[in-house]
Parts: C-alpha cells; structure tokens; sequence
C-alpha cells in the first residue's frame, strides 16, 4: 500500500521540493500535504506548484502555549491522515503529547552527523571544533532534541576557508539526496541506514 506523506517545514522548503519530486512513479509514497508554521513560507508556493496541497498552522497566535499549538496541529494533519510525517526544517521543539501521538511515523533532517552537534548553528559549530568532515543525519523522531534511532547519513570534507554558510551550501545538496533515499526505504518497511560517502 502507498504510504501518505506530510511534510513539515518552515522557510524556503528545498528538503521538502527534493521530497516532493522523488516521489513519483513506482516510488512507495505520495505526498499529501506540505505544512508550515510560517505563512510566509517560500516553500508553499513550491509545493501548491508541484501539485501537494498545502495548510499553514502559525504557532505565533498561541502566545507559547504548544499545548494549543499542537492540538491545532494534530487536527490539520489527521484531516490528511498521514502515514509519515517528514520533518524538513520545522524550527519548532514537540512535547510529549505530540510525540507520542506520532510515534513511529516521524523522521526528521539534521545538518551534521549525530550523535554531533544536536540544535542550531551545526556549521559553525563543527569548524570550531575543527573538524575535518560534516555532514548531514535523517533519524526517527523522538522525545530526546535530534535523537532517535539513525535512518541514514550522508558526510561531506570540510575544506581549507571553508565558512559555516559554504559548508551549509555543500551539506544541502546531500541532504537533498539523502532524504529521498531514507524516505523510500522507511516507506518500505525497511529502517536500514542509507550511508553515503
């Protein structure tokens, strides 16, 4: 059975358009909803012009309040009855609740390979430290902030002058190719990391 797809983002939504294209002919999902927080989002127009229908749920009315947020959440996505829900850049932190609500249905994009640098500014962070690779991370959602269960990598070299926005421009372009890789194999039933070199 095709799996339904939401995707969850809240700017541009380059990770959701390589989503969205990827999932055409025999692939094992569709997508049937595109959704941000952010009714602004570059990415709507994208996604309303490769035919997904899109829904925005503004968390900024709830004045905090995520339990409230969520709840509006939970309800857009149940009309679409969603089997994976894809987080691509969704800047918002889930409770509990929502969590469980969702719970074996939900992956997610980080832009370095965990177990490394969870939350912001991933880049920066890994040229202090002098890294000398980078890269990008798809796992399961779960309570824990980018933690969960590892569904794929794919690194990059980190490279002499390189600036956290050159090494982001780089790891992009992986993660568009990573996503979609995890993203056929999860709606297969199989959770077998993808590794790119």
């Amino acid at each position: 059975m095709t799996k339904r797809v939401a995707i969850l983002f809240s700017g541009g939504g380059s990770n959701m358009v390589a989503l969205i294209e990827s999932m055409v002919g025999d692939h094992p999902a569709r997508p049937v909803v595109a959704v941000s927080n952010n009714a602004e989002a570059g990415g709507l127009t994208k996604a309303q012009t490769l035919g997904v229908a899109t829904d925005v749920v503004d968390h900024r009315p709830f004045k905090g309040d995520r339990d409230a947020f969520e709840a509006v959440l939970n309800e857009t996505l149940a009309a679409h009855a969603p089997d994976i829900i894809c987080f691509a850049g969704f800047m918002r932190i889930f409770t509990e609740r929502f969590i469980s609500r969702w719970a074996g249905q939900m992956i997610n994009i980080h832009p370095s390979l965990l177990p490394k640098y969870k939350g912001l500014n991933t880049h920066a962070r890994a040229l202090e430290a002098g890294e000398t690779q980078a890269g990008c991370s798809v796992h399961e959602v779960r309570l824990q902030l980018d933690d969960g269960p590892l569904l794929g990598q794919a690194r990059v070299p980190v490279l002499s002058g390189d600036t956290p926005d050159k090494l982001a421009a780089r790891v992009l372009e992986q993660e568009h190719i990573l996503y979609p890789a995890v993203l056929k194999r999860f709606a297969e039933g199989d959770k077998t990391p993808v590794l790119l070199p």
